[in-house]
């Protein structure tokens, strides 16, 4: 897909299994086990789908997967499959070395999204995955994944992202707007404090990476709404906001964790919104 001066492919770096109840909050699991079975342990499979930007001068990552440093216990519990795809290979399919990028765009701090940003070499030492890019997060975000709360700790694992400070390759963005033209920082506040989705646009398209506020497609109806998520009618609210527009305006929405389906259209219908065509190239 191209977009103003960008080309937009994604890059896919595996799975992750999470449990159903709580990615779907209230909606009952006869309903959402139709669209996402439930293994015996009651999870989910989850994409780690990443989206590439490039430009002339910018080879910009968005999010960075789970990465591959997660301790085995962990590893078990959130069943994390690199069989098919991983990071490095993402990576390799597109003739591009980690130290090309420039630019990683964090959605936020979760370990799912951030925790390829770094590795253990030899030694056990943490290394930046991209030495060479600049991560760009939102500084209230930053201060909260710093100071998590009870609910949300467990979500926010520091050696994915303290080593990005450390070594001086950290750009704390403070609200939203263009991080770069044709590319707006949309400031969500339902799922954790002050995540950033990437919205392209030129004369033409829309592109919305939905990060965790649409983390599949099945969650496009107003109740889908995670038991994950800290501020749940917040999350409501932005739904209300960004659905009417992304219908109105036939908006590409990009879904981060969604198996079986990349992108998609947002249907209005009598009954609410729904997901409406599926699957356009990128």
């Amino acid at each position: 897909m191209k977009i103003a001066n960008y080309e937009i492919s994604i890059i896919e770096t595996g799975y992750v299994s999470l449990d159903g109840g709580a990615m779907f909050g209230v909606v009952p699991k006869t309903i959402w086990n139709r669209s996402n079975p439930a293994d015996d342990l009651n999870r989910i499979i989850l994409a780690m789908r990443l989206m590439l930007i490039k430009s002339d001068d910018k080879l910009i990552l968005v999010d960075t997967g789970v990465g591959k440093k997660m301790s085995e216990k962990l590893s078990k519990i959130y069943n994390i499959d690199h069989s098919k795809y991983n990071l490095e290979n993402g990576l390799a399919g597109k003739n591009i070395k980690p130290e090309e990028i420039t630019d990683i765009i964090v959605t936020h701090m979760h370990f799912d999204h951030i925790g390829g940003a770094t590795y253990r070499d030899e030694k056990n030492e943490l290394q930046l995955t991209f030495p060479n890019a600049v991560h760009h997060v939102q500084k209230k975000h930053w201060n909260w994944a710093m100071n998590p709360s009870e609910k949300d700790g467990a979500s926010f694992m520091k050696e994915n992202y303290v080593p990005i400070k450390d070594e001086g390759k950290l750009n704390l963005i403070d609200g939203p707007g263009e991080l770069f033209p044709n590319i707006e920082m949309v400031i969500l506040n339902g799922h954790t404090p002050f995540m950033q989705a990437p919205k392209i646009n030129d004369d033409r398209d829309i592109l919305f990476y939905c990060a965790d506020l649409f983390p599949t497609a099945t969650h496009i109806p107003l109740p889908y709404i995670m038991g994950y998520d800290v501020e749940p009618m917040k999350t409501l609210a932005e739904k209300k906001d960004i659905l009417p527009r992304a219908a109105d305006e036939n908006w590409t929405l990009l879904f981060e964790h969604d198996p079986a389906h990349i992108t998609g259209k947002v249907e209005r219908t009598e009954r609410g919104f729904k997901f409406g065509q599926g699957d356009q190239a990128l």
